[in-house]
């Protein structure tokens, strides 16, 4: 029954093994723009508003209308559209004055546009969500290393000191010592493993998938963003307001109320309905041909209200943009002030040093082992140890959260090898 339950878990972590998407950040992005459900989603809306664009260039249909006799009292008989009977037909087509069809397929046209660039942005921000998960997996993968590394050592001491206390060639205080700083590495543990479901589960959101993910990254990946001499923050600041969606939304929200402005302003100017009717025998002449023109008279309701309205629109508009310029500006320097403060702070670690934290690990262990360095010394130093690639690990991480943050805020790969 053991040998067969041992079976089972070993087929089983061989199958989870197999179930695994290895991917890196290109092949992520690519999977992405093709299978999430929201960038899907928001397509239509594209498609939708393009249908509205050839629906505003169409006119209006002809109207079709009849006159049947119903009952004629000289011959006292009913529906008398015969020869000598009573019919008229008429035609009639609505034809715009002032430029309206013009307006309104241009309004149209711009809110196709619209719904391009709420796509782009929906794109600019998930694709930063993307890139966030994907290094906060890679990260939490890297302190997980650490910590079941920590734990495989630690456990090994516990045993033995377990074992030797019993015997009392050990002090048990020096057992539970051991004991609680294992315990607490493996909370640490416990919470990595926690985060980490939830971060597999945001990127097979985005990503349209099932399986477990598994980030592939490049030992250099630090080294794009640690470029300070390549980024200025004026230089950002116009970037961001040519590369922006939202921000040409907000632009492009002036020209839409002027074109409405302008198609108000249109509307005073009444419509036309030309047409031409036949009638048989009602008319001054048998078979009279006749043409009709209709056309409402602008006395009391000139589009007044509305007019304003769309003034008022348009003055809101412009004011609504320089908020956005304003805010768009303080968005790109409080990034690049975030991502400038992390990267001093790592440049001031000495890379040499911190290569020969794993050395001076293993050095501590090996000596404690051999009886070198007393228990409260080695303890002291796991737990600086651990705290101190915590800390490490959260500020490579850092610098990769801000970097890209440059990247969202500009919507460009300012960082890009």
């Amino acid at each position: 029954m053991l040998r067969f339950f041992s079976l089972y878990i070993l087929l089983a972590i061989t199958v989870s093994g197999q179930c695994q998407s290895n991917l890196t950040l290109a092949e992520c992005e690519a999977k992405f723009l093709k299978n999430n459900l929201s960038l899907l989603a928001e397509q239509y809306n594209v498609d939708a508003a393009k249908a509205l664009t050839i629906q505003a260039k169409l006119w209006d249909n002809p109207i079709v209308g009849a006159e049947l006799n119903a009952y004629n009292p000289q011959t006292k008989s009913g529906f008398d559209i015969g020869a000598h009977g009573q019919k008229s037909l008429a035609i009639q087509q609505l034809v715009y004055l002032g430029g309206k069809k013009t307006k309104q397929i241009e309004i149209a046209k711009l809110n196709e546009k619209f719904a391009a660039l709420e796509f782009q942005d929906l794109l600019r921000n998930l694709k930063f969500e993307l890139r966030r998960t994907f290094y906060d997996i890679y990260f939490n993968k890297e302190k997980l290393s650490s910590s079941t590394l920590q734990i495989s050592n630690l456990d090994t001491l516990v045993n033995s000191y377990s074992i030797q206390s019993g015997k009392g060639n050990v002090p048990i205080k020096d057992y539970v010592r051991l004991q609680a700083l294992l315990i607490d590495l493996k909370n640490q543990k416990m919470d990595l493993l926690k985060a980490n479901v939830e971060l597999q589960s945001n990127m097979n959101l985005l990503l349209g998938d099932t399986l477990a993910f598994e980030p592939i990254v490049e030992k250099t990946y630090l080294n794009q963003y640690l470029k300070i001499g390549n980024i200025n923050v004026f230089e950002l600041e116009q970037l961001a307001n040519i590369q922006r969606p939202d921000f040409e939304i907000s632009s492009k929200q002036i020209q839409n109320n002027e074109l409405n402005l302008g198609l108000q302003k249109s509307l005073r100017v009444p419509d036309v309905n030309i047409g031409s009717s036949w009638d048989q025998h009602g008319g001054a002449f048998n078979n009279q041909i006749n043409l009709t023109l209709g056309i409402a008279l602008p006395l009391w309701n000139k589009n007044q209200g509305n007019i304003k309205y769309a003034e008022a629109l348009t003055s809101q508009s412009k004011i609504d943009h320089m908020a956005t310029t304003f805010k768009l500006n303080a968005q790109v320097q409080s990034a690049y002030k975030n991502w400038i403060n992390v990267v001093e702070n790592y440049s001031q670690l000495n890379g040499a040093y911190v290569e020969s934290y794993d050395s001076v690990y293993f050095g501590i262990l090996n000596n404690f082992k051999k009886g070198n360095i007393t228990i409260l010394d080695f303890t002291d130093f796991i737990e600086s140890y651990n705290m101190l690639r915590l800390h490490l690990n959260e500020l490579k991480q850092n610098i990769v959260i801000t970097a890209e943050q440059i990247n969202t805020v500009v919507n460009k790969d300012v960082f890009k090898n």
